[in-house]
């Protein structure tokens, strides 16, 4: 297979991302590989109040989502210091806790669960 069309095809790939909501709602959709969590929201039109309020600047931490820690320990990288200073500000804050933003769906994350906390705090504000 060329190439170009082997990007193409990884391009197109989705992978299965459910967010578990505070109110008991699970939303189950589809994201594709190289997409942030962030994106998958966005381009989804998912109905998570205030989520992703600067739009993946890293600014707010309004995009905090916890995981489980098996789902945490298959994340390809870890948090960078810029994400940690954000998530230091998050409400509910966990040891399994990172920003959707700077999770970039892989082949290898097919299936995430992430649960969104019940309330957010806007570092921008």
């Amino acid at each position: 297979m060329p190439l170009s069309t082997t990007r193409l095809a990884l391009k197109d790939e989705k992978v299965k991302v459910v967010f578990n909501l505070y109110d008991g709602r699970r939303l189950e959709t589809e994201g594709k590989v190289g997409d942030t969590l962030l994106d998958v929201v966005v381009n989804n039109d998912l109905d998570i109040d205030g989520y992703g309020a600067c739009e993946g600047t890293l600014t707010c931490s309004t995009c905090h989502v916890v995981l489980k820690q098996p789902d945490y320990d298959r994340l390809p990288e870890e948090a960078g210091d810029e994400e940690r200073d954000m998530l230091d500000l998050a409400y509910g804050l966990t040891d399994t806790s990172r920003l959707g933003c700077q999770i970039t769906l892989t082949k290898d994350l097919d299936g995430l669960e992430v649960d969104v906390p019940e309330s957010v705090n806007d570092a921008r504000s």
